[in-house]
């Protein structure tokens, strides 16, 4: 089965996807715009890792205009739609992937918010969404110039069915595999993507308190051990959700801590990066919504309630 894919962002998450994808051969267009498009379109992506290796990668890229226009004259839809926008934009490409997808399409969003592809779905009843979420740290340093913090590029999807038969998803996780792309077709889905964000919600929070990179938490110290308190804040709003996510008291810590761990030095959040430069992060969905299932779950979580005020103090300051 021959699958065409359509990237909506091309940022530090979608950049990496499209074109690995596109080197894999997997027919693959990448969403961009302003100056990265046009980088994109001359250029190719170009990912710089490691000690300043590079790799130009020749991709399709458009616009969401361009790409609807050529839609109109015959050009074919997508079949799989990985979403890798940011959560403020998430309500602006609704609208595009209701024009752009065929009816068959299936759509991947690899946002960092929990809850992610339930909300989607109800947006988009027509169409078949999956929850899911993406293991990357990577950042857009320039227009076309995507810098990758460590290896790690693995991409989590499912259905709230729990079943792993669908025959498009199958091949998407073999695509994934050809790509190099680390695929997990999950039966349990739900519980995955809270454990994704069980490492991304406190990385973020404890990186903007401390207004620290990777490095400061991956020593012993005040750091490290805000962001131990924060993932137990997680584990026990889970539990009282009723999606444990330990087998064992100090598994998701342990583990997490080993991700951290293998994070180059140098490696921050985008909340915390876009916070830094004064644009619109995603504040909401990784610490105040954290807070606000915690009141409504009837869990005590002071690290989370510490850092959340303090937040909104550093942005009103502004």
């Amino acid at each position: 089965m021959k699958l065409r894919y359509m990237i909506i962002g091309a940022g530090g998450v979608g950049g990496p996807v499209g074109a690995y994808l596109s080197k894999s051969g997997a027919d693959t267009t990448l969403i961009a715009r302003g100056k990265h498009l046009a980088v994109l379109q001359e250029h190719g992506l170009t990912l710089v890792s490691g000690e300043n290796e590079r790799e130009s990668i020749p991709v399709k890229a458009i616009d969401m205009d361009g790409f609807l226009a050529a839609r109109e004259q015959g050009a074919p839809a997508p079949d799989v739609i990985f979403v890798c926008v940011k959560g403020y934009s998430l309500a602006d490409t609704v609208p595009f992937i209701r024009k752009a997808a065929g009816r068959d399409a299936v759509v991947i969003p690899v946002l960092n918010i929990y809850g992610t592809g339930r909300a989607l779905q109800a947006e988009l009843p027509e169409l078949l969404v999956t929850d899911g979420c993406i293991y990357i740290s990577a950042n857009r340093i320039a227009p076309g110039v995507i810098q990758k913090h460590g290896a790690i590029c693995r991409i989590v999807y499912g259905l709230p069915s729990h079943k792993t038969d669908h025959p498009v998803l199958q091949q998407v996780e073999t695509d994934l595999k050809n790509a190099g792309i680390d695929p997990v077709y999950s039966p349990y889905v739900e519980r995955d993507t809270l454990l994704k964000f069980a490492y991304v919600s406190p990385n973020a929070a404890c990186g903007q308190y401390y207004h620290a990179k990777a490095a400061e938490m991956q020593h012993p110290g005040e750091v490290r051990d805000s962001f131990v308190r924060l993932m137990k804040e997680v584990v026990a709003l889970a539990d009282k959700m009723g999606i444990p996510l330990e087998n064992r008291p100090g598994e998701l810590v342990e583990r997490n801590l080993r991700i951290l761990d293998a994070l180059a030095p140098t490696a921050s959040t985008s909340m915390q990066r876009d916070m830094e430069a004064g644009k619109q992060s995603e504040v909401d969905g990784l610490i105040y919504q954290v807070v606000r299932l915690a009141e409504q779950y009837g869990v005590d979580v002071p690290e989370y309630r510490k850092i959340a005020e303090a937040v909104k103090k550093q942005t009103e300051n502004k």
